[in-house]
């Protein structure tokens, strides 16, 4: 087995306890694991299947001084890190070769104060573990649509999710949150202390050090909302898109709707519309009812579901261990146009597991003014992105090329922004795409808190 130079470096020539690996193990109260450990093969896995990166040494931190000690060593010895919650990047951004990874997937304290509604969550939850925290309570707030992701990169990107229309991203959100900066301090931030290294962790991502907690203000919902779903076959796609494009854009903010291009198990290509009622169950049938009138879909349901249930109902879609490739971009409106390059890009989608996903926005998110978080696209109505699924790694570039031509059939019909936490490894440009106007001030908070851009392996912004 091959080792790493920075391992190496490391375990040095000796096995005593003065090795440079022995002064990083012992300030950790959390676990060490290296190349030469059984569990290192396990533990440098991620999401993304098609990830295959070999770090030096993998940190699992059990508290917030594991995070501070693993920073200024890793700082020290001059390590590239990675830090990882739930490993969710599909372009593998929290894990590195030859590096370091700090792991705070083990810290998952979370305490829910039901009067004053607001969580205190610890960066390592799942969102599937914070709600079920918060729906003890008959209390959530807005997380994303995969139950394995982690609340932290899913946060600090933005953070999309069903009540994103209702009450705003999950960074819209955040009231407080701790945080590890590249000198080794544990800050606390808010609006009133280190208001801008605050307000940069509204949707800036990774940038500006490892959050170890977040507090959220939490809103009544549950335990059901009411669902309905609609699956139109391919030839009358064309038609149900105008419809979801129109139905969405009128829709009360309580209507989060998103649909796809899918494939059946037959090999037919369908259209799916999927929406979901934030409040009363009985005071959605009404809203939603025009959606299950539209057309002679092939199939339909309108039901209440708990909460827990819909915020896990896409998880067997996208297992842990599959390969993954997307590319995003923003619409304000599903043009003829659009819907002509999307027909005719999916359908020669590589294989039965290959979607076009519409994820709507717009509602409360669009009323928060651009310069108030770094999150900038609030005048978004649509995230339009190809996901290629696959298993085989000889398979890799049929399904890249078909999310790239895709992607690139659908560009001039785009807002020419995108979302972050959809961003793969896609350069500079695209990473300003996402923050726009917000770019600078970014920029400038990098400098104060990060000015070697220690914290890099992100959607980068540079220090200026």
């Amino acid at each position: 087995m091959e080792i790493p130079r920075q391992t190496e470096a490391l375990l040095g020539r000796s096995h005593s306890r003065s090795t440079p690996i022995e002064q990083l193990r012992q300030g950790l109260r959390g676990e060490l694991v290296l190349p030469t450990d059984a569990a290192y093969d396990q533990a440098r896995r991620v999401w993304n299947g098609a990830i295959d990166k070999r770090p030096a040494a993998i940190v699992f931190c059990a508290d917030p001084d594991d995070v501070v000690h693993a920073v200024t060593y890793a700082r020290s010895q001059g390590f590239v890190v990675a830090v990882r919650s739930g490993g969710h990047n599909v372009a593998g951004l929290s894990v590195c070769d030859d590096g370091m990874v700090i792991d705070l997937s083990r810290m998952k304290k979370i305490a829910v104060d039901p009067e004053r509604r607001i969580a205190r969550a610890e960066a390592g939850l799942t969102l599937c573990e914070f709600d079920a925290a918060t729906q003890a309570h008959g209390l959530a707030t807005t997380m994303g649509v995969n139950g394995d992701t982690g609340i932290a990169g899913l946060t600090l990107g933005g953070g999309f999710g069903k009540l994103g229309r209702k009450h705003g991203l999950s960074c819209d959100n955040l009231i407080a949150a701790e945080i590890v900066t590249a000198d080794g301090r544990l800050l606390r931030t808010s609006a009133s202390e280190h208001p801008e290294l605050f307000w940069a962790l509204h949707g800036g991502g990774g940038n500006f050090g490892v959050v170890t907690a977040f507090e959220y203000r939490l809103h009544p919902l549950g335990p059901t909302l009411l669902t309905g779903s609609v699956l139109h076959a391919y030839d009358q796609a064309r038609e149900a898109m105008r419809f979801y494009d129109k139905f969405s854009r009128d829709a009360p903010d309580e209507v989060s709707v998103d649909a796809a291009l899918v494939t059946l198990p037959s090999g037919d290509r369908a259209f799916s519309i999927s929406a979901c009622y934030v409040g009363a169950p009985e005071a959605g049938e009404f809203v939603i009812a025009p959606l299950m009138k539209f057309g002679s879909p092939v199939e339909s349901r309108l039901q209440a579901v708990p909460y827990l249930q819909i915020q896990s109902a896409g998880d067997s879609l996208f297992p842990r261990g599959r390969r993954y490739y997307w590319k995003a971009q923003f619409l304000h409106q599903i043009t003829d146009g659009a819907i002509d390059a999307l027909l005719d890009s999916y359908a020669k989608a590589p294989n039965h597991s290959s979607l076009l996903v519409f994820q709507q926005v717009g509602g409360a998110i669009a009323r928060v003014p651009a310069p108030h978080a770094p999150y900038a696209n609030r005048d978004a109505v649509f995230d339009c992105f190809p996901i290629a699924i696959w298993d085989d790694p000889v398979d890799d570039e049929v399904n890249m090329r078909w999310a790239r031509d895709l992607w690139n059939a659908v560009r001039p019909f785009s807002t020419g922004g995108v979302y972050a936490n959809n961003l793969g490894d896609e350069g500079d440009e695209r990473v300003r795409d996402a923050y726009g106007g917000n770019y600078a001030r970014l920029a400038a908070i990098k400098k104060q808190y990060d000015p070697t851009n220690f914290f890099r392996l992100n959607q980068n912004i540079r220090p200026e």
